[in-house]
């Protein structure tokens, strides 16, 4: 029978500051008989896909969270304002929209400069089906009671609970044998039962193991330019920040037991969240009148190809043009059947509008050259019969997949290519793609 879930996990996308890898994360919570956990990073949802599949695939339940910087209430006006967490849970799929805006704010908005934040007032513009608790000794109460006095944290707790939905919000108790702890934690107790409000017992989660806490603290040393020895000094109750074993946790909050039930409570309520996942939302490509998405695709490939004729004529080159249309012919087809003609017309278009702005866009790269529909287009400059590239490398309807260009602008301009897709179909339907660097031997 399942005792205990973890519900505040910090994964390698807490930057320099997590150590979890979350490769190995839904795998180490089914080994310990967890029956979900939970993905909390700080201000970003960047592994919450994944850590949703491996979660699946280990027949767990996975749940989605992040711990936000929020502004110190007051400070905000200032130039730099202390920034306090709070964790956010979602518990359904509108809790997961909820939260990517709320997170998607932090970063497109910043409340401080020093780092991705929200306000108070960002939360108040919306937090159903979101579950908030109120996170470690950093967080917007605990740093209440603790700078401020006892008065301070009543405040904060009623301005907390007047967030989010009833019965959403759980004051969170911690224990990694901090100094402050056993008071604090007597105090958000206090402060909870007062209120009629529900306590929750959680690990400050930052590595696997209790032996991987010096890894993680040579992560805090990079990520504070501290010297090693410094950091050591300070960084004992830290040590206790991994993923502890359900029994653990029962004995740590054996006096508490209302708090670590509750842990299996959240993990029932967010069984709620279903993703759709792998299903491709193109947005709508519009035609002209008297055209669909398939006949206009056809339409401007053939009208395309003519040019390209042209263009062979004039440089004496020789070819065959019922090679060239018959093999068009079999693109289209196969483009057509797997319902990708509004990707190739998105692509076209945005193609088109660098171009006729002087932007420079590179020949072709990837399977994509292989394309001829892409050749009359002008995605690429390579003609594929010429080179002998297969059209099946880059879309095969044996190999159901999205097809997937890759294009390179001139690094001076980009940014003016992404300004018109995000103006033509809507800024929020529109993101970049990140990637992340790592520190690795090198080969």
């Amino acid at each position: 029978m399942a005792e205990f879930a973890h519900l505040h996990v910090h994964t390698e996308y807490s930057l320099l500051d997590g150590a979890i890898p979350i490769k190995k994360l839904a795998g180490a919570a089914k080994d310990m008989g967890l029956p979900a956990i939970a993905l909390t990073d700080h201000n970003n949802m960047f592994g919450a896909i994944r850590h949703y599949k491996a979660c699946k695939a280990a027949g767990i339940t996975p749940i989605l969270g992040c711990e936000v910087n929020v502004v110190r209430e007051g400070t905000s006006g200032a130039a730099d304002p202390p920034l306090d967490h709070l964790l956010l849970i979602a518990e359904n799929l509108t809790g997961y929209k909820n939260l990517l805006r709320i997170v998607s704010r932090g970063h497109t908005h910043p409340a401080s400069p020093a780092a991705p934040s929200v306000t108070m007032e960002t939360l108040e513009a919306g937090t159903e089906g979101i579950l908030g608790l109120t996170a470690c000794m950093g967080g917007v109460l605990a740093q209440q009671y603790l700078m401020y006095g006892v008065e301070a944290g009543r405040r904060m707790l009623d301005r907390l609970r007047g967030l989010f939905s009833p019965g959403n919000l759980y004051v969170e108790l911690q224990d990694h044998g901090m100094v402050e702890q056993p008071v604090l934690n007597r105090l958000l107790l206090e402060g909870a039962r007062d209120m009629g409000l529900p306590v929750v017992a959680s690990n400050d989660c930052h590595f696997l193991d209790k032996s991987d806490g010096e890894a993680q603290l040579y992560l805090s040393c990079i990520a504070t330019n501290r010297a090693y020895a410094d950091a050591a000094e300070h960084h004992h109750g830290s040590y206790e920040m991994y993923l502890k074993k359900p029994a653990e946790m029962v004995h740590l909050f054996r006096e508490i037991p209302e708090a670590v039930q509750n842990t299996l409570v959240i993990a029932e309520r967010c069984q709620a969240l279903e993703l759709t996942l792998g299903k491709p939302m193109l947005p709508t490509f519009e035609v002209p009148e008297g055209f669909d998405t398939a006949s206009y695709l056809r339409h401007v490939a053939m009208e395309g190809l003519e040019e390209r004729f042209e263009e062979f004529r004039g440089a004496g080159k020789s070819f065959d043009p019922q090679v060239f249309v018959e093999r068009l012919k079999i693109e289209l087809d196969i483009i057509i059947g797997m319902d990708f003609p509004g990707y190739f017309l998105i692509v076209w278009d945005f193609i088109r509008y660098a171009k006729q702005q002087d932007i420079p866009v590179g020949p072709g790269r990837g399977s994509g050259a292989g394309s001829l529909v892409a050749y009359a287009l002008r995605i690429t400059d390579l003609d594929p019969l010429e080179h002998s590239l297969l059209f099946e490398r880059f879309l095969n309807p044996e190999r159901v997949s999205m097809p997937d260009f890759d294009i390179d602008f001139c690094i001076d301009k980009r940014d003016r290519v992404i300004e018109h897709v995000a103006a033509k179909y809507g800024r929020a339907h529109v993101s970049q793609i990140i990637t992340f660097g790592t520190m690795a031997a090198k080969a």
